[in-house]
């Protein structure tokens, strides 16, 4: 802190100076206020005393009160999008499929498969052709159709449609992907991580990619659970076809696992300070 104090000081005469308090009055009053006989001499002006003080600080945040303290703002991106709402829309589809498989109702499950599938075709041109894409439907899309997967390997390999091995490896691998972006998402999360915030996905935090392979493996399951679903309503057997296209889907299932492991690019942290396009 830095004082400085500055004073004005009266000129008086010496006799003034000896015994002030008889002489300022008589000194200073009106009537004595007379021209002097020297025309440049003027009369002297009483100026009083008076201590100026000046006062630097250095600006400081942490002299602040805790209110006025900057924060940090959160983004959030616009989740409610016409993609995103065909996709919530494939994972509510996911418990009647699984009522129609294990009720024998194949010509249900087929439709909700076809359905299935068109929105899916239709949620990624919408994203890519008005540029609805966002954070969480590169989260909520690969979850749809792992949801959906999940339902009809389960349900299927109930029914003894599907192998109970191929089943495990399926599901296995899901369970383990699903665990990994539980914890992505917890540690990628700004600051504060509360529980709320945990599961407010209109807070980015991390994007997934998902790799070529585990793209590929996607679509071969995805054919393979269609052809097993379609199979008891087909006037033909594809006992062999089935047999071949299911040891081709364990390869690639292990193959697509390994890739999230090994990939630099499959997963990508945000950064809070990303700008995100209105």
């Amino acid at each position: 802190m830095l004082r400085t104090t500055i004073c004005f000081r009266l000129g008086l005469p010496q006799k003034a100076l000896k015994t002030p308090s008889q002489l300022l009055t008589r000194l200073y009053h009106p009537k004595y206020h007379r021209p002097f006989s020297l025309p440049f001499l003027r009369p002297v002006t009483p100026l009083f005393s008076r201590p100026l003080s000046t006062t630097l600080r250095r600006c400081n945040t942490e002299d602040q009160p805790p209110s006025q303290k900057p924060q940090k703002l959160t983004i959030r991106e616009n989740i409610y999008t016409i993609p995103n709402l065909l996709t919530t829309s494939r994972i509510l589809a996911c418990p009647v499929l699984s009522w129609s498989v294990l009720n024998d109702n194949f010509y249900l499950a087929t439709g909700l498969l076809v359905y299935a599938g068109l929105t899916d075709l239709v949620d990624g041109f919408l994203a890519r052709r008005f540029k609805m894409s966002s954070v969480l439907g590169t989260i909520l899309d690969p979850a749809a159709d792992k949801i959906l997967m999940t339902t009809l390997t389960v349900t299927l390999a109930v029914q003894n449609l599907l192998p109970m091995p191929l089943a495990v490896i399926i599901i296995g691998r899901d369970v383990l992907l699903s665990l990994s972006a539980f914890y992505i998402r917890y540690t990628s999360l700004p600051h504060p991580k509360t529980f709320a915030r945990y599961w407010d996905f209109s807070i980015p935090s991390a994007e997934v990619h998902p790799t070529f392979i585990s793209k590929v493996n996607t679509a071969l399951q995805l054919l393979l659970m269609g052809v097993t679903t379609v199979h008891p309503i087909l006037p033909f057997d594809l006992g062999t076809a089935l047999q071949g296209l299911q040891l081709t889907v364990a390869t690639t299932t292990i193959w697509s696992g390994l890739s999230y492991i090994f990939s630099k690019n499959a997963v990508r942290i945000l950064s809070e300070r990303r700008k995100l396009k209105p």
